[in-house]
């Protein structure tokens, strides 16, 4: 065991060492030694050797000062941590497009695990988890009192074995109980389709390494499908939790030309950057309409803004989650790394996107289409009646028209999706009608 003298300079070491290797600039704003907060530092070491004395059980101090970091890093923000070893390998894993785990973006409220949003074609958002869905417990264990970490250690698992889950959800009176089997997650970032001849569809479920150059590559097959240039673009990105800044920077580029895309600022010179557009553009001025909701947040973010102040997009649905802050992946000598929260992201307008999100230019109210039973009665029309006057012009034959797109889009339950369709077809109506 230390004595108190050790045990105070072997702290204060650890406390500088752990600055150094974050940044020699936060040491310098620090001033000289004799700055150290001293006192402060004697209730730590008073508190660690109780630890040590007196606790139930025997503690290690490896895991004490761990804890202690920790505890340092979550009372700044929900996103400023400390990654083990393990939990930095799987970082790192993730951003590249596959893991182990249940498939949704986590975060903490009010000491309860938030979901920021399931990953599409996951086994969370196939056994129905939402975004905005509280998790109280975690199989049998209540999840108040547990960090973030420990929470994620727990929800991942074997692939094939199974977790339960209790979620409160809004408007629902009763918790919800979600049993959900593990699997390995594989993410394909982006999804693409044609709605109807000229008009796109690009799903980007999250924000990868590779998703800017998936995107340019899904864009090019569709005009491949389509035969020839897109009226439209519908670009999905809700419930997308975010991922790689330089990812969604890219993203962004594909549909302008010039200008800022998005700015951070923060305290250190490291953590302030402009990204600007280059002069290629994949779309050829065609309209887009970009989807997003609640649990749009992030880099998602940065694209809707960028998109929205260059006046380049409609953005439709719900107002977004609101994460503007970067967070900056700082390694350790021991093999983990420390994620802190560094900088603030700016629109190009220089809205910060922290705390408020991003709000849609069509706001969208929560509803789902159906399609209504056929009525048995055939409405009758001017061609129904007797001796009616032809309009002059071949009467098209009769037969069954072929259900449009539309009537699809309906089925399927997608309101925001039929609405962003019906948006680009009046844009390219209008467009066509000033060209004559």
């Amino acid at each position: 065991m230390f004595s108190n003298r050790k045990l105070r300079a072997f702290l204060i070491g650890t406390l500088f060492g752990l600055l150094l290797s974050a940044s020699g600039v936060i040491i310098a704003e620090q001033g000289p030694v004799g700055s150290v907060p001293f006192d402060e530092l004697r209730t730590f070491t008073e508190v660690f050797g109780r630890i040590q004395k007196d606790y139930v059980e025997p503690v290690s101090d490896k895991k004490i000062l761990e804890d202690a970091i920790r505890g340092m890093l979550s009372g700044l923000d929900p996103h400023s941590t400390y990654l083990d070893e393990e939990q930095y390998n799987e970082l790192k894993v993730g951003t590249t497009g596959q893991f182990g785990g249940l498939g949704i973006e986590v975060g903490m409220e009010n000491g309860f695990i938030k979901v920021i949003s399931p990953i599409d074609d996951t086994p969370a958002q196939r056994a129905g988890v939402k975004a905005g869905d509280l998790i109280i417990r975690l199989d049998e264990k209540p999840v108040k009192g547990m960090s973030l970490e420990d929470a994620v250690k727990i929800m991942r698992g074997e692939p094939g074995s199974e977790i339960t889950l209790t979620v409160v959800r809004e408007n629902e009176e009763q918790p919800l109980t979600i049993t959900i089997v593990r699997d390995v997650i594989k993410v394909k970032s982006v999804k693409s389709r044609l709605l109807e001849d000229g008009y796109g569809y690009v799903r980007i479920s999250s924000f990868q390494s590779g998703t800017g150059e998936s995107l340019q590559d899904n864009l090019l097959d569709l005009e491949k499908t389509n035969k020839g240039k897109l009226k439209g673009l519908v670009l999905d990105l809700r419930n997308n939790p975010g991922g790689v800044l330089n990812a969604a920077v890219s993203v962004s580029d594909a549909f302008l030309t010039s200008g800022l895309i998005v700015y951070t600022e923060g305290r250190i010179e490291d953590s302030q950057y402009k990204f600007r557009a280059t002069p290629n553009e994949y779309l050829g001025g065609a309209p887009i309409v970009v989807l997003i909701n609640a649990g749009s947040a992030s880099a998602s973010e940065i694209v809707a803004g960028a998109l929205q102040d260059h006046n380049r997009a409609i953005i439709m649905g719900e107002k977004s989650f609101g994460k503007g802050s970067v967070q900056t992946i700082l390694p350790t000598t021991n093999g983990g790394a420390v994620k802190l929260t560094t900088a603030r992201y700016y629109t190009p307008s220089g809205r910060s996107i922290q705390a408020e999100g991003i709000t849609p230019d069509i706001v969208l109210s929560k509803v789902r289409l159906q399609e209504l039973e056929k009525s048995s009665v055939t409405p009758i029309t001017e061609s129904d009646l007797s001796n009616h006057l032809t309009n002059g012009n071949s009467e098209a034959e009769p037969g069954d028209q072929k259900k449009s797109e539309l009537d699809t889009l309906a089925l399927t339950n997608d309101y925001p999706l039929s609405e962003a369709l019906n948006v680009l077809k009046g844009i390219s109506i209008v467009r066509s009608r000033l060209k004559n």
